[in-house]
């Protein structure tokens, strides 16, 4: 074994770079797994500081209860003590919005804000402000605001408080609504002297425990209020810092979880990638180990001899890509800073760095061990018949039948577990943990039937989807020959092709039919653009004529809102009388049973939480109240959920009007007229100049829907960036594949050159051999995604439609061949140089 191993040895060393190439996919991999280490050390390190709400400068933290400002007074003359500052919130209505003021001094080393313009609040009526608040309330620096901050016994607003906005400042959090002043002033504001908050500075040298005993002798004797229990707690705010940091920095923690689950999918498409590329290199030096074999080698001896060498590659593969990652990790600080950005180093993680070099070793190791097996017990004299015949086989054994029919069988149970188990339209304590188990269980299963059956699927996929190619002339038909006759090599690479594939199409039909979900029911709660309520005063008829007259506003709809009883319940439910063909949205809705278009007199449309308080479905008789004034109604149409506008129940409007509604009206829903932030703020101040002077709200429903939607793309962005890992992995192994093909069929290459081929039409062979990995990959892996993706959402139990993205589907398609296309580029092009005599003369 030992003079085997050394002449395997040799052999690598006379040829480092076939090495790398080996293991190119794992060496991609090890990379991918230490840039994530990497990348989580330096987000945790550049944001740690900004996420805590607690000031750097801070020693102890005053906290969980409330104190007074004369315990703010009293701990301030302690000895050591340099600086207090006491943490107050308030607000009122400034119009129709909410403007909240927070205590703050905005200078100094315990300040949350900074200034930016203007200057300093000084007066009991001065407030700065944040740049978004300026933007949403237009509260500009030299203006006054009306705040109405107190209210008398029955909740109505006292006379409000003018306030002068004096500057702009920046803090950790801005919403659109914050506002600052002096800690006397906010007190000022609420009528009270009571804090959430402490935060102490000490003076240099001072001795931080005996202030602390100090502080909590103050409080323990205080008149501070007890919470949840409690008396307030002294805390360092080095603590109290971390704590606020630590518990942002989970959230980042779990980011990276998700990120290490689709890392690991991964590295088990490289670990695929390796085995087939170990595969093909063994199969080319067949002749090297048959005359070892004739020279007395062992089995067992060359079998090891390939594994070792095995290791030796993920040894060094697992080392680039650590040593480039961190290069990468450290580059990019200094690439950011350029453009402003700071980002922290990520250090050296040495524990990462070694288990990630181990990682590479041991998915190497494990990647080898099958072909070396099959390397070491093939005879000499079938060895000595070269690479081609080896890798044109065609056949793959009774057990691998065998093993490959089983799993389909056990994938198909499984998916009919789960057909069978799917809840109905509108399921009550379902529980779809189990079905989805069910179906990534089964989708593992037939992926790994996949990798036993590939080889036997390549030709009947090759035969439908490259038809186009063998149709369009002899070189399509000889890359299509190619391709079909060495199944093991085409199946090996398209197999990881398809995993990549098949994530991504799942992703993209789970998501696109969530999509449709979450519009249906943004379109009951945030059924148009724009909605204005009111309080206690009505909406009139003139209001509303004025409104539908305004160009910068469509689809002006009022609606009443009535409190009644349904006959056999004594819970108070709301219903509404807004029409559903007067807001498009509201069209759109998803119905359980019955019709929207049913609503009419004598007739009503129940919200989901309805019909499981009253056990009323569609085609059932009610009876509504309101006082002495009854309805019958007939159920026409049921809701999943809530009716619109959160009410129970849609009435038309003369059966409103019988129990008594008014003839003005509660809100009034619309849209803008164009789209696009200018249409809104357009149509936001034809709303505002109706109001005038009267206490009525509006609320932009379409920046809710913007929100849903915003946070939908972020998701399904993210998660097919982590996927693209995948097809990253199957692209390099593509590139590899054909790389050692063309190594493999030198010979073939100057035969075809000998008998006219030209070397454009050689490269565009090998090019378009390449593209057809990528043709079958995707072709199986949109077969297996598509199905799995509408399993996995019927299985959720949440209504969502089955929604089928043909066009991001077709683009994958399109995108998948054209990578592995690409990737077949440089081999092609370096195959087509090669002399035909010296390709005929080669081995």
């Amino acid at each position: 074994m030992s003079a085997v191993l050394r002449t395997q040895l040799r052999g690598v060393a006379r040829r480092p770079a076939r090495l790398l190439l080996t293991g190119l996919a794992v060496l991609v991999a090890s990379f991918v797994v230490y840039a994530t280490v990497l990348a989580q050390q330096i987000t945790e390190r550049s944001v740690l500081d900004g996420l805590s709400g607690t000031p750097e400068a801070v020693g102890l933290v005053v906290r969980q209860g409330t104190v007074t400002t004369g315990e703010l007074a009293a701990i301030g003359k302690i000895p050591g003590v340099a600086e207090t500052a006491g943490r107050v919130d308030t607000g009122g209505q400034v119009g129709n919005e909410y403007l909240q003021i927070s205590a703050d001094s905005s200078a100094g080393p315990l300040a949350i804000t900074q200034l930016t313009s203007g200057r300093l609040p000084k007066g009991p009526d001065e407030i700065v402000v944040t740049p978004r608040t300026v933007e949403r309330l237009g509260l500009k620096v030299g203006s006054t605001a009306k705040v109405s901050l107190r209210y008398d016994e029955d909740g109505k607003p006292l006379a409000p408080s003018t306030l002068t906005v004096v500057g702009v400042v920046t803090g950790r959090d801005d919403y659109g609504f914050q506002a600052y002043a002096s800690l006397p002033a906010v007190s000022a504001m609420s009528g009270s002297n009571l804090l959430n908050q402490i935060d102490v500075r000490l003076a240099a040298g001072a001795d931080a425990g005996g202030v602390r005993k100090q502080i909590e002798t103050i409080v323990a004797s205080g008149t501070t209020t007890v919470k949840d229990g409690e008396r307030p707690q002294v805390a360092a705010g080095s603590d109290v810092r971390l704590e606020e940091a630590r518990q942002k920095v989970n959230d980042v923690d779990s980011v990276f979880e998700v990120i290490a689950l689709f890392v690991a999918i991964a590295v088990v498409a490289a670990g695929l990638v390796a085995a087939s590329t170990f595969r093909i290199v063994f199969a080319q030096r067949m002749r090297q180990l048959a005359l070892l074999r004739a020279v007395g080698a062992g089995r067992g001896g060359i079998t090891w001899s390939l594994a070792f060498e095995g290791l030796l590659t993920g040894l060094a593969t697992g080392l680039t890509g650590v040593l480039l990652a961190l290069g990468a990790g450290h580059l990019l600080p200094r690439i950011a800073a350029a453009f402003g950005p700071d980002i922290a180093s990520p250090g050296l993680p040495i524990m990462p760095a070694l288990l990630t070099v181990l990682l590479a070793v041991v998915v190497t190791v494990i990647a080898v061990v099958a072909p070396a097996f099959t390397a070491g017990k093939v005879s000499p004299l079938e060895a000595l018949r070269g690479a081609g015949v080896t890798g044109s086989r065609r056949d793959i054994g009774k057990l691998r039948w065998v093993a490959g029919v089983l799993l389909v069988i056990g994938a198909g149970l499984l998916a009919a577990f789960v057909v069978r188990n799917l809840p109905g339209r509108d399921p009550k304590n379902y529980d779809p943990s189990v079905n989805l188990l069910a179906i990534v269980a089964s989708g593992g299963l037939a992926y790994l039937a996949l990798i036993a059956l590939g080889p036997v699927l390549v030709r009947p996929v090759l035969f439908i989807l490259g038809a186009p190619i063998r149709r369009s002339g002899p070189v399509g038909r000889l890359a299509a020959g190619g391709v079909g006759g060495a199944p093991r090599r085409a199946a090996a690479v398209s197999v990881v092709v398809a995993l990549g594939v098949t994530l991504i199409a799942g992703t993209l039909v789970g998501g696109a039919s969530i999509r449709i979900l979450a519009e249906r029911e943004s379109n009951s709660s945030s059924p148009a653009d724009f909605e204005m309520t009111t309080n206690d005063t009505l909406i009139g008829a003139d209001t509303v004529r004025q409104l539908q007259g305004r160009r910068e506003l469509s689809h002006v709809a009022p609606y009443r809102r009535l409190s009644v009883k349904v006959a056999g319940n004594e819970s108070d439910l709301d219903a509404v009388d807004v029409s559903f063909s007067a807001v498009p949205r509201l069209g759109k809705l998803d119905v359980v049973a019955g019709k929207l278009s049913s609503l009419g007199p004598g007739r009503v449309v129940i919200s989901g939480f309805m019909s499981d308080m009253t056990g009323l479905s569609v085609g059932d008789s009610l009876t509504v109240s309101q006082g002495k004034r009854t309805v019958p109604l007939t159920v026409a149409a049921k809701l999943p959920d809530s009716a619109p506008l959160g009410a129970a129940m849609v009435l038309e409007p003369g059966d409103l009007t019988k129990l008594g509604a008014p003839a003005s009206y509660s809100g009034l829903l619309a849209d803008a007229a164009v789209t696009g932030e200018k249409g809104r703020t357009d149509g936001r101040k034809a709303l505002s100049d109706a109001i005038g002077g009267r206490p009525w709200a509006i609320a932009v429903l379409a920046d809710q829907r913007d929100e849903i939607n915003k946070e939908l793309t972020v998701l399904l962005a993210i998660a097919l960036g982590l996927i693209g890992l995948t097809v990253l992995i199957a692209v390099v192994g593509v590139g590899t594949t054909t790389a050692l093909s063309v190594v493999e069929r030198v010979r073939e290459s100057g035969l075809l050159r000998a008998v006219g081929l030209s070397q454009g039409a050689l490269r565009t062979m090998l090019t378009t051999e390449s593209a057809l990995y990528g043709v079958i990959g995707a072709g199986l892996g949109l077969v297996l995604g598509v199905p799995y993706a509408w399993l996995a959402v019927q299985a959720l139990g949440v209504n969502a439609p089955l929604t089928l993205p043909i066009a991001q589907l077709a683009l994958v398609f399109a995108i998948l061949v054209l990578l592995t296309a690409a990737a077949g580029v440089l081999p092609a092009r370096r195959a087509a140089k090669v002399s035909p005599v010296v390709a005929l003369g080669a081995e």
